[in-house]
């Protein structure tokens, strides 16, 4: 097992953590296999035997019949030893946090507001006539930022995509290096010194993290274990107008995340999509799209200006960005056939540079009854036309 490494600052922490949700490096099979070795031994369960598939996709195949795959806690047998070996360790790794947190503690105590208060730094968004305290400042550069990243970005399309295709048959499991998001906030306390766990959480917190840097998914059985590779790739990119490093995956010309199986999801700008968003967009797909998100990323995919050719969008009217100098907004009619109802799109350009330095295009859903473009784009903001073209510049 790999302890906790050096101390160093939650900014650091996050990047070690979050290189190892990413990673796209074969497993380390040996130092995983270890890892579920000794949770087995924890719930007092002999060492399984392993099963290495390819992708979470694959992990099907590989589950032995007549396996108890997942009991209500109300169907579970009187005796701990009875359950199936995924609900030990659920039963396990909840007792863990539930002692971690209580670590941590709480802030109800002067000595606690003493102890976690913490510097200024450039970093950290807060007014400076207030002060920062250490929690705030582990939550935004660790937990709020990789549970972005990790759990709702990469995990949870993921988990998404397995359910669609196999429902709950796979039973409980772990995800080695997307639960990194969790993990990480533990290790990020006890790296940094601002708690102190006990010696057997410890060591569990080291199990957890090494199979957060060692693998990807798992499901645990009755004497087997089927382990997933980590994915061969994965495109992920820095998310727009965020402070602490959070990410979304993207990729314009196939899958965001991909196993060396071919199993995987499709992302655009941080959303999920079907395959023929990516690969085969077309004005007939964006009509029949149920999707209001899907049918967006189709058209961004096609472009804006593309799509108001090809599917015979007429101009209502055209006005200056009073919000973003040197701007237009253009206000069009939407055919009925594409959004259910009467709509009109506002078109208009991100006040914000990409990081190549351009201004992405976009369109935003704006009443119907709406014929003004600064009316439609403070419509979007909440304000009247008049309060929007009084902004300095938004963003």
């Amino acid at each position: 097992m790999t302890g906790p490494g050096p101390a160093t600052g939650p900014e650091q922490i996050r990047n070690e953590w979050l290189a190892h949700s990413l990673s796209t490096d074969p497993a380390d099979r040996q130092a995983a296999e270890a890892a579920i070795t000794e949770l087995y031994r924890l719930i007092g369960a002999d060492p399984p035997r392993f099963v290495w598939v390819d992708s979470p996709g694959a992990a099907v195949d590989s589950v032995p019949p007549g396996q108890t795959l997942h009991l209500r806690a109300a169907d579970l047998p009187w005796a701990f030893r009875d359950w199936p070996p995924a609900s030990r360790i659920a039963s396990e790794v909840a007792a863990l946090r539930w002692r971690m947190d209580r670590r941590i503690g709480q802030p109800w105590s002067l000595a606690w507001w003493q102890r976690n208060a913490v510097p200024l730094t450039s970093a950290v968004e807060v007014d400076p006539r207030e002060g920062t305290l250490f929690p705030d400042v582990l939550n935004a550069h660790i937990r709020d930022s990789l549970r972005f990243t990790v759990r709702d970005q990469i995990f949870a399309p993921l988990r998404a995509v397995l359910r669609d295709a196999v429902g709950e048959s796979l039973g409980i499991g772990w995800y080695g290096q997307h639960d990194a998001y969790w993990v990480a906030y533990y290790d990020a306390y006890r790296r940094l010194r601002r708690a102190h766990f006990s010696p057997a959480d410890e060591r569990q917190l080291d199990v957890w993290a090494a199979l957060a840097r060692s693998c990807g998914w798992w499901w645990p059985y009755d004497g087997l274990c089927v382990i997933a590779e980590r994915p061969a790739a994965v495109h992920a990119e820095a998310m727009p107008a965020t402070a602490h490093g959070e990410r979304r995956l993207h990729n314009p010309r196939g899958m965001a995340v991909q196993y060396v199986d071919g199993w995987g999801v499709h992302m655009w700008n941080g959303t999920r999509v079907p395959s023929w968003v990516v690969h085969d967009p077309t004005v007939e797909r964006i009509a029949a799209e149920t999707n209001v998100e899907v049918r967006r990323c189709a058209i961004e995919r096609i472009g804006w200006d593309a799509y108001i050719d090809q599917a015979g969008l007429s101009l209502v009217a055209t006005a200056a960005d009073p919000g973003n100098p040197g701007g237009d907004l253009r206000l069009y009619d939407m055919p009925v056939e594409v959004w259910g109802a009467p709509a009109r799109v506002l078109l208009t350009v991100n006040g914000s540079a990409e990081r190549d330095g351009t201004r992405r295009r976009y369109g935003l859903s704006v009443p119907a009854s709406i014929d003004d473009p600064v009316s439609a784009a403070g419509w979007s903001y909440g304000l009247t036309g008049a309060q929007y073209a009084q902004l300095a510049r938004r963003t």
